[in-house]
């Protein structure tokens, strides 16, 4: 097959997954946004939509990366690459929910809306904001914005597709972290945040001037962060909690 024919399936596949993955995003979290604390209800569910909302969100923006992977190496699978690139989002979902629960029974106070809540969740954003004036963050997205070095030194076949998917996952976490905590932040569950944090992180790693952006977007994390703390009602988008946390699907009675 010729290369760029090769080159454009592959990119039709990937954002075509995307588009899947928004699909179904859309269907399982229909109505499940609480705002702020969201529950994130049974693991293995929470787990699931996780994966399905990474591949949403990070697909388009790791595609030209996957499409360089393809063409040096040849022999290795994209598919393994892909998989190993969400394997290491998996682990953030997996961290992000220990630490919800764990936060759930040991302060609760902490994440009811009514007691700290705005506070926390206009803490965070602050923190996010911050974040992406972090050396860290300008690191991980200079890798994201060109990772040819990295992906020449790594990726010869199967498995070492899945270790260098994994590794440029990684960097991407710590490029994106400072995002997926405002995400947290402002409703994990909710679609129009989770449009609104896949399109920054597009733009920041695809388009020219991304760097720029990035620190454009620290400002308005700060800015957002005093809005919500002081007046979270005021808040375009943000939804209000009512109580202790929506329940997701999996626990809802029949």
């Amino acid at each position: 097959m010729d290369s760029a024919v090769r080159r454009s399936a592959l990119a039709a596949v990937l954002l075509s997954g995307a588009l899947v993955a928004w699909v179904v995003s859309a269907q399982r979290m229909h109505g499940m946004d609480a705002g702020p604390g969201t529950d994130l209800g049974a693991f293995g569910w929470f787990i699931g939509i996780w994966v399905t909302m990474m591949a949403a969100m990070m697909l388009p923006s790791a595609a030209p990366t996957v499409l360089i992977f393809s063409g040096l190496h040849r022999g290795a699978p994209a598919w393994a690459f892909v998989v190993g690139y969400l394997l290491a989002w998996t682990t953030v979902g997996l961290a992000a929910y220990a630490s919800f629960r764990g936060l759930r029974e040991l302060a609760p106070s902490y994440t009811a809306w009514e007691e700290r809540g705005p506070w926390v969740a206009g803490g965070a954003l602050v923190a996010s904001g911050l974040y992406q004036l972090t050396p860290l963050k300008t690191a991980c997205l200079q890798h994201c914005r060109a990772p040819l070095g990295f992906l020449v030194r790594n990726g010869p076949g199967r498995a070492g597709a899945v270790r260098t998917g994994f590794g440029h996952g990684a960097l991407c976490i710590g490029c994106c972290a400072g995002l997926m905590l405002a995400l947290f932040a402002l409703g994990v569950m909710s679609l129009v945040w989770m449009a609104a944090v896949a399109a920054v992180i597009l733009v920041e790693k695809v388009f020219p001037r991304g760097e720029i952006f990035a620190r454009t977007t620290a400002v308005a994390l700060v800015a957002a962060g005093f809005w919500v703390a002081a007046a979270p009602e005021s808040v375009p988008g943000l939804t209000q909690p009512s109580g202790p946390g929506m329940k997701m699907e999996t626990e809802r009675e029949p």
